[in-house]
């Protein structure tokens, strides 16, 4: 069994975890890079290491390979594509939004992804000035829906409005956890 660390990403991590994100995306997703989707994937230091409340995990296995990612941001959803009721109950500032939580397939069922957004939670609660976790996760990947129901709870599921929306489901992760 391999032994694994999680820490807070460094600029000699950005490459590595780059890589398993665009994997995902490619492989997982079926998109590939979509820039209005994934920017951030391409600015990783400007999008989690520069600002002081947001942040991106690593967990590097024993060989010091990146092998799964986890960030975290102050950007609420945004009212359109999500609906209008989602995007005000998670303001901007006030939410922590979970995003990037991927592990390479070959280290899946590990605990990894559960020990990340562990790791998330406290970052959010240490920084004070956040009232809610959220995250939104596309069903038609594997496994991703009923992960985030072990976490949190729904608060709107798209797959049930009429004409299905984005076919999205939107969670909230208690900050207790």
């Amino acid at each position: 069994m391999r032994d694994y660390s999680i820490r807070a990403a460094g600029p000699d991590d950005l490459d590595g975890a780059r890589a398993v994100m665009l994997d995902t995306v490619y492989r997982d997703f079926g998109s590939g890079y979509v820039p209005r989707w994934h920017a951030d994937i391409i600015d990783l230091a400007g999008a989690y290491l520069a600002p002081a409340r947001h942040t991106l995990l690593v967990a590097v296995d024993d060989e010091g390979e990146v092998v799964a990612t986890a960030a975290l941001d102050s950007r609420g959803p945004a009212h359109p594509p999500n609906p209008r009721h989602v995007a005000e109950r998670f303001p901007s500032g006030e939410t922590a939004q979970v995003r990037r939580v991927y592990v390479r397939p070959e280290h899946r069922r590990r605990g990894l992804a559960r020990r990340l957004v562990g790791e998330l939670i406290a970052f959010a609660v240490a920084d004070g000035g956040y009232r809610a976790v959220y995250l939104h996760t596309d069903p038609a990947v594997p496994g991703a829906e009923g992960f985030w129901r072990s976490l949190g709870k729904v608060v709107h599921d798209e797959r049930e409005d009429a004409g299905g929306g984005q076919g999205i489901v939107h969670f909230e992760i208690p900050m207790g956890r």
